[in-house]
């Protein structure tokens, strides 16, 4: 494809937003281009969400193989063959690869051109041997893994989420360099195939996420043998005849682990570089694309979205983002503004971690005391979990002086999956009657809604004055 195109709407980058945004607009009328220089699906579909679920599901499968005692079942040392799981997780990508794929979005409509992309004005891209130029742009490049500054790692050979799925090979001993929920889900995933594994963290390992409910994954991952260094300073890595040393730093203490292997889970940095954002007028801070509240940049008629704009980086932000520009692009509903008070996040060990709305400590600092309510309810307290032995887990929700949800942090078995009823509660600011007046069916993990919501009426529900009442009541029969 050579020459100008002239279009509606012009994308760069075939991710989880890019592709949202391209399928949406095509559907719906719009004249859309859309532009990606590497795979398309993005990061969700080739080396993040998709790749890393796939793994964690067959440490999972490893997992229960040791420990089926519980259910009276003679347990088995697992056979790990990592060239089938290898497989099987590039099988999972390839199941869900036609979606994404050049193909599917061609028969949508749309111009595909899979190239590098640029900025020539504020008014056209030049992508190859193609100019387009558009009446809007959309900037959804995503990010790549952010690697530090660490002493000896430029001679050091290391994974990102990028290549360690690529890996078909027995691993003795991984050092996972990173303690959020990166570092943390591929740690008990390797751990549980077979893998020592060493985590060091600088700071607090899973530290955005609730105190109380992250002692319990803590908890669980040291149980399966995970050595978790918090509050440690790696101070460099070398590669040695025997395999990485790694030098670390606590409370003033030096240490040098050894390992095999070397995953550098960090955190990540928006992919800007190339895009010449400063011949469209597009304004950059802290190294990601500056927008306002609707997704417009400096130029008004260019927008970015999900991780390049360095917010909230979850492929289902980067979905939302596509809804809000598309009804500004097509229906001119400038009006439209990203709210960020309902947004979920899970981390997928085991027990998942899931939060919507306020934490704990944030409703404290936010709100002040006496201003809000914490409740809670454990797993334990659950027939189901009880039933699957998966009882360590807990609801804590976040209700204002009037019962409206406010938060919502839940640990435990399939907590991703529970977390719905809370992101509609919190989002529409619904009060706890709502939700404890639901019917959940019986024996089942959504039951522990029901009755964290409920546990709002307690105090009041069996006082001593309601109590008076029922006894003056009964009087009158």
């Amino acid at each position: 494809m050579a020459g100008t195109i002239k279009t509606d709407i012009c994308i760069i980058g075939a991710g989880s937003g890019g592709l949202s945004v391209a399928a949406g607009a095509a559907q719906m009328g719009a004249r859309v281009v859309l532009i990606e220089k590497g795979l398309m699906g993005g990061d969700c579909l080739n080396f993040g969400c998709v790749p890393s679920k796939a793994l964690l599901a067959a440490g999972h499968a490893a997992h229960v193989q040791r420990h089926s005692d519980i259910f009276g079942i003679e347990p088995v040392p697992p056979k790990v063959d990592w060239k089938k799981v290898r497989a099987h997780v590039k099988g999972v990508i390839a199941a869900i690869e036609p979606n994404d794929s050049v193909e599917r979005f061609e028969s949508l409509g749309v111009a595909v051109i899979q190239q590098h992309a640029r900025f020539l004005s504020p008014a056209e891209v030049q992508a190859g041997d193609t100019k387009i130029q558009a009446k809007y742009f959309v900037i959804a490049t995503g990010s790549t893994p952010f690697v530090p500054p660490i002493d000896g790692l430029d001679k050091t050979p290391y994974w990102t989420n990028e290549t360690v799925f690529d890996n078909d090979q027995p691993i003795d001993h991984l050092l996972v360099i990173g303690g959020g929920p990166i570092g943390m889900e591929m740690a008990q995933a390797h751990r549980r195939l077979g893998c020592k594994v060493t985590v060091i963290e600088m700071a607090k390992a899973l530290a955005k996420d609730d105190p109380e409910a992250t002692a319990l994954v803590l908890d669980r991952l040291r149980a399966e043998g995970l050595d978790i260094r918090e509050e440690t300073a790696l101070k460099s890595v070398a590669l040695t005849d025997t395999g990485i040393s790694a030098t670390v730093e606590k409370d003033g203490k030096q240490e040098v682990i050894t390992g095999s292997h070397l995953l550098v889970a960090v955190g990540r940095r928006a992919n800007i570089a190339g895009l010449d954002l400063d011949k469209a007028g597009v304004k950059t801070e802290r190294g990601a694309v500056t927008v306002d509240d609707h997704l417009k940049t400096s130029n008004r008629r260019i927008f970015a979205i999900g991780d390049v704009t360095g917010g909230l980086q979850f492929t289902h932000m980067a979905g939302y983002d596509a809804g809000i520009v598309i009804r500004q692009m097509l229906f001119k509903m400038f009006w439209t503004k990203v709210d960020h008070r309902a947004v979920p996040w899970v981390t997928y060990t085991d027990p998942e971690l899931a939060q919507i709305g306020l934490t704990e400590a944030q409703a404290e600092k936010e709100l002040g005391a006496g201003n809000y309510q914490v409740l809670r309810w454990h797993f334990d307290e659950n027939d189901r979990a009880q039933a699957e032995r998966r009882t360590d887990g807990l609801m804590k929700a976040i209700v204002d002086k009037k019962g409206r949800a406010l938060g919502c942090t839940l640990v435990g078995a399939h907590a991703g999956d529970l977390l719905l009823p809370w992101i509609m509660a919190v989002q529409n600011r619904q009060k706890m009657s709502t939700l404890a007046s639901l019917i959940a069916p019986y024996p089942t993990l959504s039951e522990v809604t029901k009755r964290t919501a409920g546990s709002y009426f307690t105090p009041s529900l069996f006082s001593e004055r309601t109590r008076k009442v029922v006894r003056f009541l009964m009087k009158l029969i």
